[in-house]
């Protein structure tokens, strides 16, 4: 269908979880919308490709193995308990798989037409859609007109300069979750989310696993106290973590023997780490190049697109969602940031992104998760804080479930106890996170969530003590 050119309210410009959640709620709204991506697997984005998904399968079957290696602590024997490298792959795939499937569906419900294509802007209001097929194959071109575009281009792995993957001895995530091979040790480059979640995960194979972090900590990202924890606990499963580590990334060998870097902390004495394996977690880059726009009145500043607060560009007709806007670059902000974006097309009235209430999850083992300030930054902006604390270990659940590792940390204002951070380390913690963010929303104050009942015996309940310490009242701690 050579320069057939179709009209429509929106136009979305790819399909990850920013996009495809654009899309449907602009569908909801009753307005007419195309959603284009390029990807012959379908519909999805990094996210549910090679991201959270698929890593989180990987994760969940590593979990399963802990608990299994300890089943005789719960009074069942386990005999040759082992992992099986393909097995787990293969569930990961057919998770992913169906998953696809549902989504893809999704676009017939909400009445949205799914182009399969490569897009580019011709100013703020045209795609110029390249169609292909469900094999990739070219089946000609299509133009897309628009009252309004959502560009949802996303992001792909980076690396360090001079540190070029191969795929094979020098791998990406992307590379991770096309494979199914278990090396016999891995250098991790990166103490992210992706870096602790892939060092946790291998570490439960039983792989030989080092951390290089050029930070000082762990999940450099969040909270002092959660950093720390996650160093003991880390270290504690015997992998070695190198934090303010310095290596020259250009000067990484790999050959057939494997890999090695010579390495050290900040100021002291490199010595050589050797493994079967490195693995790049050093952060993503946003698409933002051959998307057209330069085209459009768009800024893209430190390699982002630069929005407003309901995601709008410098072009009135361009919004940008998801990591090619910058933000959190986690898939549930760039699903709420391309629903703001819709309402804000639709002229309805909507909230601005607050990147300071999106909820924050690692799901390593322990896992983290988070929302609000940390205490280092309510330091810097100057803001008296009270903080309570409940240690795992003073829950009944967390005695039940085996693993006692971590705490809930409530960060509140010293004067008017409104909710300024929650940070928790712990098992399953990335399951209790959702209360919090309910309660920011709302403007809850400390006391307010210590009131509320929580069930007992449940994780939970660690959140309601932690915030009834807040001023010295918790009951089990």
């Amino acid at each position: 269908m050579p320069n057939e050119t179709q009209s429509y309210d929106i136009v979305v410009l790819g399909a990850g979880t920013g996009g495809y959640g654009a899309a449907f709620r602009a569908g909801q709204l009753g307005l007419k919308v195309a959603l284009v991506d390029d990807n012959p697997k379908g519909l999805g984005g990094t996210c549910l490709h090679v991201g959270c998904i698929p890593t989180k399968a990987m994760l969940g079957s590593a979990d399963l193995l802990d608990r299994m290696k300890h089943s005789s602590e719960f009074g069942i024997t386990a005999d040759d308990v082992a992992p099986d490298p393909e097995a787990i792959a293969k569930r990961r795939d057919k998770i992913v798989s169906r998953l696809v499937k549902g989504v893809t569906s999704l676009t017939k419900k909400n009445k949205v037409d799914y182009i399969l294509g490569r897009g580019r802007l011709e100013g703020p209001q045209q795609v110029r859609v390249a169609t292909i097929d469900k094999d990739g194959k070219s089946t000609g071109e299509v133009i897309l007109k628009a009252k309004d575009v959502i560009l949802a281009t996303g992001s792909r792995v980076k690396s360090l300069p001079g540190l070029v993957p191969d795929g094979e001895r020098i791998v990406t995530s992307d590379d991770v979750l096309r494979s199914a091979h278990i090396p016999a040790s891995i250098i991790v480059v990166g103490a992210g989310a992706v870096g602790t979640e892939f060092a946790s995960y291998y570490a439960d194979m039983g792989a030989e696993v080092t951390v290089l972090e050029y930070l000082p900590g762990l999940v450099p990202l969040e909270d002092g106290d959660i950093r720390k924890e996650m160093e003991r606990a880390f270290k504690k499963r015997g992998i070695k973590v190198i934090t303010s580590a310095r290596f020259d990334p250009s000067a990484v060998k790999a050959d057939e023997s494997g890999v090695s870097v010579m390495v050290g902390p900040e100021g002291g004495e490199p010595s050589e780490v050797r493994a079967e394996q490195m693995l790049v977690a050093t952060g993503r880059a946003a698409n933002v190049e051959d998307v057209g726009l330069e085209t459009t009145r768009a800024v893209v500043d430190r390699g982002v697109v630069v929005t407003d607060g309901q995601m709008r560009t410098a072009d009135p007709h361009l919004y940008a969602v998801g990591d090619v806007a910058g933000g959190l670059w986690l898939a549930h902000v760039a699903t709420h940031e391309g629903i703001a974006a819709v309402h804000a097309i639709a002229g309805e009235e909507a909230e601005e992104i607050d990147y300071v209430k999106m909820p924050r999850a690692t799901y390593s083992r322990p896992q983290v998760a988070s929302i609000g300030l940390t205490s280092e930054q309510c330091a810097e902006r100057g803001l008296k804080t009270k903080v309570g604390k409940m240690p795992m270990m003073a829950s009944g659940k967390a005695v039940i479930e085996g693993d006692t590792t971590g705490f809930v940390k409530v960060i509140a204002d010293a004067e008017t106890d409104e909710l300024l951070g929650v940070h928790m380390i712990g098992h399953h913690v990335t399951e209790l996170i959702a209360e919090s963010s309910t309660a920011m929303l709302l403007e809850a104050t400390a006391w307010e969530v210590g009131a509320a009942v929580h069930p007992h015996p449940t994780l939970s309940e660690a959140m309601g003590e932690a915030a009834m310490a807040v001023d010295g009242k918790s009951i089990n701690f």
